[in-house]
């Protein structure tokens, strides 16, 4: 996930974050761009904060994109302590570099390290932070304006299910490459005893009500996945967060963002990372059908997999409801509302719970 944020975490959910430790950080970048071929008199600039702190380079003789107007610029990711390995790190920017080359998405590419030493891998470099490796990448710069719900999105979600019916087509085609290995976003890594994403249970406002509402909701959904399954034709590699704030429109170009949490999950489950932070909205049915309509468009899609994208969001919901619990402080947490989210939560799952009502009596 990406967003502007006010703190740090670690993935033990440990605020490190503080202006001392960015500004260490900044310096690390600083260290780091002539690699990718910028100049002395290029500035460095803090964009967002959240798992990744991500900045701007604007330099004034960069050449590696030159239509963009004013300074020329590149993007700089440095990787979160403790999320991604570098083998993970190194397997997305395969996946990235395999789709430019299909022309399959439109999305920014990673820049070559054209002065990285010999023993070093050429798109990931490195500096020290008081002891310890902070993993930095770097992407081109690619202009475009986050879609807003307050637009009508019904057009550009039929765009982006055609896009992710590619991308899922794309990846049950591409051989991986050898060292390949991104993280597995199932009901045990989401939920089981060491969740990625945090703990649902410490949701801000969670009464024991609460809790026994979204516990129901989970048996009946771990019992439901389990039941569809994990085949090749319904899980495979996706980008898994094709949330809004990673999607730039630009004219009728819709460009996707931000691969950092692509992994391997169900591929319904791109629809409900879509609809984040929003799901209860009255566009939500809308919209679906409109992804559904770009899907089919590119890919079949046979109805058993349809009817799992209720599951699927609420999956989702949940993911999110413990993300906003770990990661109380950030600004994404705070526009979600903290409490307002969890109480939507529970509505949700009743509403759900409801639907389900003869798998709830067997759960």
């Amino acid at each position: 996930m990406t967003q502007t944020s006010s703190r740090w975490q670690t993935n033990s959910m440990t605020t490190i974050y503080d202006e001392q430790f960015v500004q260490r950080l900044k310096r690390g970048v600083e260290s780091l761009i002539s690699e990718w071929g910028a100049s002395p008199q290029a500035q460095v600039k803090l964009l967002t904060l959240s798992e990744n702190a991500t900045f701007i380079v604007e330099d004034p003789t960069f050449k590696f994109c030159t239509k963009t107007e004013g300074p020329n610029r590149f993007i700089v990711r440095v990787h979160r302590p403790d999320y991604h390995s570098e083998a993970e790190i190194r397997s997305e920017l395969e996946w990235i570099q395999a789709l430019k080359a299909s022309q399959l998405v439109t999305t920014p590419a990673p820049l070559l390290r054209h002065k990285a030493p010999a023993h070093e891998d050429p798109f990931i470099a490195r500096f020290d932070d008081h002891g310890a490796s902070r993993y930095v990448v770097a992407f081109e710069f690619m202009p475009g304006s986050e879609p807003s719900t307050d637009d009508d999105l019904t057009a550009g979600f039929e765009t982006l299910g055609a896009i992710s019916a590619r991308l899922h087509q794309h990846s049950r085609q591409w051989p991986l490459p050898d060292g390949f290995v991104r993280k597995r976003w199932d009901f045990t890594s989401a939920f089981g005893d060491t969740p990625l994403w945090g703990d649902w249970k410490a949701a801000a406002g969670l009464d024991q009500d609460g809790k026994q509402v979204l516990q129901q909701l989970l048996n009946v959904l771990q019992q439901r996945l389990a039941d569809y399954g994990d085949g090749a034709d319904r899980f495979g590699l996706i980008h898994t967060d094709l949330r809004l704030a990673n999607l730039l429109v630009q004219g009728d170009q819709l460009a996707v963002i931000d691969f950092d949490d692509a992994g391997f999950s169900w591929f319904m489950y791109d629809f409900a990372s879509a609809i984040s932070f929003f799901e209860d909205s009255p566009q939500v049915p809308q919209l679906q059908q409109a992804w559904l309509r770009g899907y089919r468009r590119v890919r079949e899609l046979a109805p058993e997999h349809e009817a799992m994208l209720p599951d699927f969001i609420m999956f989702r919901r949940m993911l999110l409801t413990a993300w906003v619990a770990s990661h109380a402080e950030t600004e994404t947490a705070a526009e979600a509302g903290h409490e307002r989210y969890t109480q939507g939560t529970v509505a949700l799952a009743k509403a759900y719970l409801q639907a389900h009502a003869a798998e709830v009596s067997e759960a």
